[in-house]
C-alpha cells in the first residue's frame, strides 16, 4: 500500500470511530433527559420504594451456583448454559424496573425541586451527575451482562443499586410524608 491509501484508510478509521462516539454520547445524553418514564408517583409508590426489591440482582449472577451444579453427577455445559439463559432474562427483568423506578425517583425529585420555594442549584447538579453516572453504570452492566449470557465473565450491579439507592434516600428526605406529592 502506499503512504495516501494508507492515509485515506486511517482518516475513514478515524471519523468511524468519532462517529460512534459521538453517537454513545447522544444515547447517554438522550437517557439522562428523557422525560419518558412517566410520573405515577404517589405518596404509596415512595413508601414502597426499597432495595429489597432489587437484593436479588446482587447474588444471581455471581457463578456460585454454576460452580455448585459443576459439582453435580449429570452435570453437562448445557445446564449451566441453560441456567444462564434463564438468569440473563430474569436479571433483565431487573434493570429494566430498577431504570424505571430510578427515572421516576428522578423526576419526583425535579417536581418537588420545581415547587420548592427555595432554589437549590447544588441539588440539581448533584440530579444531574447521579442520573450521567447511572446511565454510564447501565450500559457497562448490560456489557457485562451479555458476557454474562455467553459465559465469558460475571456481572457487578453493586454500584448501580448504590446510585438508585442514593437517590431514593434523596427523595425521601425532599418529600415529608405530609406533603408527598399525588401527580
Amino acid at each position: 500500500m502506499d503512504k495516501q491509501t494508507l492515509m485515506t484508510w486511517a482518516i475513514a478509521i478515524s471519523l468511524l470511530a468519532a462517529l460512534a462516539l459521538v453517537s454513545a454520547l447522544a444515547f447517554l445524553l438522550r437517557k439522562v433527559g428523557s422525560g419518558s418514564h412517566g410520573l405515577p408517583v404517589t405518596s404509596e409508590w415512595i413508601d414502597d420504594l426499597s432495595l429489597n426489591r432489587y437484593r436479588p440482582m446482587l447474588r444471581m449472577l455471581d457463578g456460585r451456583d454454576i460452580a455448585f451444579l459443576r459439582t453435580q453427577p449429570g452435570y453437562t455445559p448445557d445446564i449451566a448454559r441453560k441456567l444462564r439463559s434463564q438468569r440473563t432474562q430474569i436479571f433483565r427483568g431487573y434493570l429494566r424496573s430498577l431504570e424505571t423506578d430510578f427515572g421516576r425517583v428522578c423526576s419526583a425529585i425535579k417536581v418537588v425541586m420545581l415547587q420548592s420555594k427555595y432554589d437549590r442549584p447544588e441539588l440539581a447538579e448533584a440530579l444531574l451527575r447521579q442520573q450521567v453516572t447511572f446511565a454510564c453504570a447501565m450500559v457497562s452492566v448490560r456489557a457485562r451482562l451479555f458476557l454474562y449470557s455467553v459465559g465469558v465473565s460475571g456481572v457487578e450491579v453493586s454500584n448501580l443499586v448504590k446510585i438508585f439507592d442514593s437517590m431514593r434516600l434523596e427523595l425521601l428526605t425532599l418529600a415529608p410524608a405530609a406533603g408527598r406529592m399525588a401527580a
